[in-house]
């Protein structure tokens, strides 16, 4: 039997390109002509693609979320012989086989309804815009009220809109008499977002637990007595502590992009919370942290959290566990909020003197306390407890880590 091409539809006047947003079907899957089998986006619409042939699917030619240009192969399928491939379809968004977002229409990440870029209109939102703005971590509903400089949004505007330009920021006198509205800002925004989703979204769970900060203290002082320009910080040693316990807890390096589905990637992207004038706050990311050697990971580390100080936030959404670092603020405890799509948060806390839980004798020791909140929907209690007891036995034996 022939395999022949499934090809990307023209649908419309002067369509160049189109983003594949979920596959309904599976390599072996039978399927009848007019069956959907994937969704597509393009700058108006997310749609329901149905097979132009009977057959079976034999492959998949592109990953999701992969920008496809009209006329381009998406699949392949087996058919009858005497079948022959089909031409691009033309039509319009509301031809047979498709189904607009305002429909309904789900994509591997949920819900792609109600307000953002839909509401744009005529102006529209490209899908390689759409793309970037999932990169950086911007949900629809802000999307789609960040303006553009052309007849169309375009990453460029995206970067403005987080850089804090053009987006109104400033103190305007109220009608009344005291008080004054000040614009929210684009980063600002865009973590408002983030979290207001992940209210709605996330189902969190909260552990703690003390440990020992001793071994961390030691590995410092050697170091600084050591002289040269190589001085990474006490966090800087805790968070390769944790990118090392990540190696081996693949739970930590997965999100939920649908209620069907878990992603595992097969390296960690680590967040770190970067605190802003201004109350604004980022994150710098240290990208496959778990596969970096020691000095490599502080000196990466240490570069990101300099973009990251510059007003350039890093996140995205491969990024599966931040750190956010309290430690000179002289707070021992929180409940660290979880912003999706990360599936977890860890909050250090200040180091101080307490007793050694693990000793017979009184005897005082250096402690922090840590709190990691995760989310329910990808990892149970007990899964986050053992990841949490493994951070924990690399600190307190973290001079087998660490070579001076």
């Amino acid at each position: 039997m022939p395999v022949i091409a499934v090809r990307i539809p023209q649908i419309g006047e002067g369509l160049q390109e189109a983003r594949l947003v979920a596959v309904l079907k599976q390599p072996g899957d039978k399927v009848k002509r007019d069956e959907p089998i994937y969704q597509m986006e393009t700058d108006k619409a997310v749609m329901d693609v149905e097979s132009p042939y009977e057959g079976v699917l034999t492959e998949w030619l592109a990953p999701v979320d992969t920008i496809l240009p009209i006329g381009g192969e998406v699949a392949r399928m087996e058919v009858a012989d005497g079948v022959e491939e089909a031409a691009p379809a033309h039509g319009d968004s509301g031809s047979q086989g498709m189904r607009t977002e305002t429909q309904g229409s789900q994509s591997s990440s949920g819900a792609l309804g109600s307000a953002g870029p839909s509401a744009r209109g005529v102006q529209g939102i490209p899908p390689r815009t759409r793309a970037y703005a999932k990169e950086k971590g911007i949900a629809d509903d802000v999307l789609g009220t960040i303006p553009a400089t052309g007849s169309k949004l375009m990453p460029a505007d995206i970067d403005v809109f987080l850089s804090g330009g053009g987006t109104g920021v400033g103190s305007t006198p109220a009608s009344g008499a005291g008080y004054k509205e000040t614009a929210v800002t684009g980063k600002q925004r865009v973590l408002n977002s983030r979290m207001v989703r992940g209210n709605a979204l996330i189902v969190p769970g909260t552990i703690t637990c003390a440990i020992s900060w001793d071994g961390i203290e030691n590995v410092r002082a050697r170091v600084k007595a050591k002289g040269g320009e190589f001085q990474p910080s006490s966090f800087t040693m805790f968070s390769y502590c944790v990118a090392q316990a990540l190696k081996d807890f693949a739970v930590f390096r997965t999100t939920i992009p649908s209620d069907e589905t878990y992603r595992t990637y097969d390296h960690a992207n680590m967040g770190i919370a970067v605190a802003l004038p201004g109350d604004e706050l980022v994150t710098a990311v240290v990208d496959s942290c778990d596969t970096l050697a020691w000095q490599d990971f502080a000196q990466r580390m240490r570069e990101k959290i300099d973009l990251a100080r510059g007003g350039r936030d890093q996140a995205n959404e491969s990024v599966t566990l931040h750190l956010t670092n309290m430690q000179n603020f002289g707070l021992r405890d929180a409940v660290p909020v979880l912003v999706p799509p990360a599936m977890a948060v860890l909050f250090i806390g200040e180091v101080y003197n307490a007793l050694d839980p693990e000793s017979s004798e009184i005897k005082m020791r250096r402690q922090c306390n840590l709190a990691l909140t995760f989310d329910h929907r990808v990892v149970n209690g007990v899964g986050a407890a053992n990841f949490l007891k493994a951070i924990k036995d690399k600190v307190e034996t973290i001079g087998s880590l660490i070579t001076v």
